[in-house]
């Protein structure tokens, strides 16, 4: 059960091919010409067979006893569902279709055949899969690759030809290939899954053009992510013009924009080109993992010296400067024309020796994040030999190293040494800094990543039915666009600060509310049908008296009623005008994406956003850290600081508006656009001038359950599973949804368990959890598993007797959702200091709760036979104790739920 369900695809023992017979070629698929070959050229590990899907049925009968993994096809399309369905009755769990040109319509009837087969479909329409550590070629996209630690997904049947082609000739190799082509039953987000906990994969490269489910693909994305560096190139970077856009915010974002906020908080890293692809694929074959932004340049030679620091500034890097001390050191070992006030420029004079220096310099300071070294042919000096120093300099240096030999004919074999010690090279400077940019991104995205917000902020409790109310209204007039009154109302709702407005319907209304409130006010005409007041000059600002403000309500309506005749017209809104010369204008806006959903986005306000067209966005659920670094990302945020004489801005305040939005997106499915725009934020707070919010039905509730945030593509951290239990013998204890900032408490966890609790977890006599073991168990899609925590309070005095408290994780209950989607897998485990005083029984009940309201039908687990508590305590809990088929050493344990 510990077995990823793709296992049989990617690492059978066992294949059976379907793909004709070579005794009569002419009948053969070009598929199957190819297939036949590549994998007789193999040493697969594993066994392999043929079979005719024309032989006897007699025959048949007989295959259909024997036992295989996985099975490839490369038939025609009449005979692909018949190999499937004898696939299957051969015990097959896996099946991949070699094939080309069957359409959707076709492609979904082989769907459907697989699925009533209860086997997992690759295909069809791609090239296959290679896995070179195995030996096996079970694909046409041309010879195995050389084996390696950097996993290829694609799907681009061309690209991954191209793909393997340069990687033969520049020394990388490959833990899989995976060709999937248009309408393949399994997708990225499969694929991702499996090599996320793939032990052979160390690295993944995607080329990617489209996604059917985007709360599947990032999920997968983020699991993939937190264990390994994931770079991915995406098709289709035009924005297309967006007709259905009712706000400014829909105006000016389009659906790539949204695609980089998604992969940043997937913690993924996005190149724009197939040569950044390749670059990437360089430096992930290297190993190389996150670090900071500052990279120092070692140079023999100005000029290229110079384009590299040029091309740091301009993708947002930063030089890496030695510190004074490191440069003190390091001068007197370099030719008398070196200079170190930048860049460490050797000069032309630079030999091996010298390079040896300032490497071991840049590797040993801590200002310095990676290292490039750029090498320019000069008279004298051999290439090759420099190559030769930094090969064996950087088995030490755990930094990374990138090497740019400009030139060609003369630093050829340099190249080749550094290819052969696995040393990223470049031909131009800006490559090499870009390479390095992605692992710099890669660093920064990780923080994104750790990031799970709950749906609601910690702040005063918003009036969600209320906003609701508003929203059904509206929608019961068949109405899509809220007024500003009713917009200003929902943002009321949510404790969003808007200015006092207050409708007039007839002039001398109009004069009076102004009078009432004070002047300065602005008037603004109030349509359903109106998208920007401006465009209809109905926005008025200030007016100073009464008699303006009767005057020029009948203008502006009659002027409105003129350029749009066929506008509804509810009348003016008047309000207070927000005077503050040294406050600045600002925009939140939300857009909805298909297929993201909902995003947030901020940047410059007032009249001109679009012509400005200053954005950041980031994907909801935010907390402090997402708003802070969604702001810091747009160009206005360099006026929020003290600015022109004008005071700092109240950064909480607007951090806490970008919350408060946050809530609203979570909480109402129904909200498909909106603009706060301006917001006004000065030192002492912010005030939402204007609004204009769309709204439609919410989708349909799949889960038919409430609060499943089925709209959002990240889900947020379950608060409401949090629970405060008494503790047998005294004391309480909380149990609550597990997260990443538990990780250091799970790992002290895991070391205080005693010897024989931590084998009967996890059936090995490991001390402590890896890395990557512990990321995955705290950084989870609370979508499709869940853990839950036993935390406890202890108290401890110091030396001084200062009394500190601090929290103790004591038990942690966990299930993951089986491939089937209905039934899934649980553990448990409990400090030994905690047996006995019921935490194992309420862990498990309150895990099954969540279990039952994810729609679940059967949880299941693995008990070792001579785990006596364990087995006593399933029994007493209702669970079904049986043999396990598979293993003897284990007990089955069952329990509907």
């Amino acid at each position: 059960m510990d077995q990823h369900f793709l296992t049989p695809l990617f690492a059978p023992t066992s294949i059976a091919i379907f793909a004709g017979s070579t005794d009569d070629p002419e009948q053969l698929t070009e598929q199957a010409r190819l297939l036949h070959p590549a994998l007789r050229a193999q040493r697969f590990t594993g066994t392999y067979r043929f079979i005719d899907i024309r032989a006897t049925s007699g025959t048949l009968a007989d295959l259909a006893s024997a036992k295989s993994d996985l099975a490839i096809i490369a038939l025609p399309f009449e005979d692909i569902a018949p190999a499937i369905e004898l696939a299957s009755r051969m015990d097959c769990h896996a099946v991949m279709v070699l094939s080309a040109g069957i359409t959707a319509e076709q492609a979904e009837v082989l769907h459907k055949v697989a699925k009533q087969a209860d086997v997992h479909l690759l295909g069809p329409n791609g090239l296959g899969i290679q896995r070179p550590p195995s030996q096996l070629n079970a694909s046409v996209a041309g010879p195995l690759a050389r084996s390696g630690s950097l996993a290829l997904v694609s799907q681009s049947g061309s690209l991954t030809s191209s793909m393997l082609d340069w990687a033969a000739n520049n020394a990388v190799g490959f833990s899989s290939v995976v060709s999937l082509g248009p309408h393949s039953a399994l997708d990225i987000a499969d694929v991702l899954d499996f090599l996320a906990a793939d032990r052979q994969t160390h690295s993944i490269i995607v080329y990617m053009e489209g996604i059917n489910n985007a709360r599947r693909f990032m999920s997968a994305l983020r699991s993939a992510a937190t264990a390994k560096p994931v770079v991915i190139l995406k098709a289709g970077r035009k924005r297309a013009g967006n007709e259905a856009a009712q706000t400014h915010s829909s105006a000016i974002v389009g659906s790539d924009d949204v695609f980089d906020a998604a992969l940043r908080r997937a913690g993924a890293v996005r190149v724009q080109s197939f040569v950044a692809l390749f670059s990437a694929a360089k430096c992930l074959a290297s190993r190389y993992r996150p670090v900071g932004r500052h990279l120092a340049i070692i140079t023999n030679g100005g000029g290229p010296g110079v384009l590299a620091a040029d091309w740091v500034t301009e993708i947002s890097l930063e030089l890496g400067r030695l510190s004074p001390e490191s440069a003190a050191a390091l001068l007197p070992q370099l030719p008398p024309g070196a200079s170190l006030t930048d860049l460490i420029d050797l000069s032309q004079n630079a030999g091996p020796e010298h390079y040896r220096a300032a490497l071991q310099a840049a590797a040993k300071d801590r200002q310095i994040d990676g290292v490039l070294v750029i090498f320019s042919p000069k008279t004298g000096v051999d290439a090759a030999e420099i190559a030769k120093v930094l090969a064996e300099a950087n088995r030490t240096i755990g930094k990374p190293l990138l090497t740019c030999w400009m030139g060609d004919a003369s630093v050829g074999e340099g190249r080749a040494v550094l290819k052969s010690a696995a040393i990223p090279t470049f031909r131009t400077p800006e490559a090499a800094v870009g390479a390095f940019g992605n692992i710099a991104n890669f660093a920064q995205n990780q923080l994104l990543l750790q990031q799970t917000p709950p749906p609601a902020s910690t702040a005063a409790e918003p009036d969600i039915e209320g906003a609701r109310l508003i929203i059904e209204s509206v929608l019961t007039e068949r109405r899509k666009v809220l007024t500003e009154m009713e917009s200003k109302t929902l943002l009321a709702s949510f404790h969003i600060p808007v200015t006092e407005t207050i409708l007039a319907r007839s002039a001398p209304e109009a004069m009076m509310i102004a009078m009432q409130l004070g002047f300065p006010v602005a008037l603004k005409i109030d349509s359903p049908d109106i998208t920007h007041k401006s465009d209809v000059q109905g926005v008025v600002l200030n007016i100073m008296n009464g008699t303006q403000a009767r005057d020029a309500f009948t203008d502006m309506v009659e002027r409105v009623r003129r350029l749009q005749p066929n506008a509804r017209i509810n009348g003016v809104t008047v309000q207070k005008m927000a005077r503050n010369r040294r406050g600045r204008e600002v925009h939140i806006g939300v857009v909805t994406d298909d297929p993201f959903g909902p995003v947030i986005v901020f940047g410059a306000g007032g009249t001109m956003i679009e012509l400005i067209n200053d954005r950041a966005m980031e994907l909801p659920p935010l907390n402090q850290f997402l708003a802070r670094h969604l702001i810091s990302r747009a160009r206005v945020a360099e006026t929020l600081g003290e600015w022109r004489g004008a005071n700092a801005v109240n950064m909480e305040a607007l951090e806490q508006l970008l919350l408060r939005v946050s809530e609203m997106v979570c909480e109402l499915p129904q909200l498909r656009q909106m603009d706060i725009n301006p917001i006004i934020i000065d030192e002492d707070g912010a005030v939402a001038v204007d609004a204009r919010i769309v709204i439609d039905h919410a989708p349909p509730n799949l889960a038919g359950r409430p609060n499943s945030y089925q709209h959002l593509s990240i889900l947020p951290y379950p608060a409401r599973y949090e629970q405060v239990w008494p503790l047998r013998g005294g004391g309480e204890y909380t149990i609550r949804p597990i997260h990443p900032d538990d990780a250091e408490m799970l790992q002290t966890f895991a070391k205080g368990l005693s010897s024989e609790s931590r084998y009967f977890r996890f059936a090995s006599a490991m001390t402590e959890l890896p890395a990557n073991m512990l990321a995955r168990f705290t950084l989870i899609d609370y979508d499709r598993e869940m853990a839950l925590v036993a935390v406890v309070k202890e108290r401890h005095a110091d030396e001084d007797g200062e009394i500190t408290e601090t929290e103790r994780v004591v038990g942690v209950s966990r299930y993951i959702t089986n491939p089937d989607q209905s039934t899934c897998e649980f553990s448990l485990v409990v400090a030994d200091d905690f047996a006995g005083k019921g935490l194992g029984s309420r862990l498990m009940e309150s895990i099954m709760d969540v279990a039952r309201e994810k729609g679940l039908s059967e949880i299941i687990g693995l008990v070792l036979v001579n785990n006596g508590n364990m087995l006593k305590l399933m029994r007493s809990l209702g669970f079904t104790v049986k043999p396990n088929p598979e293993d003897p050493d284990f007990r089955l344990v069952t329990h509907s739920l």
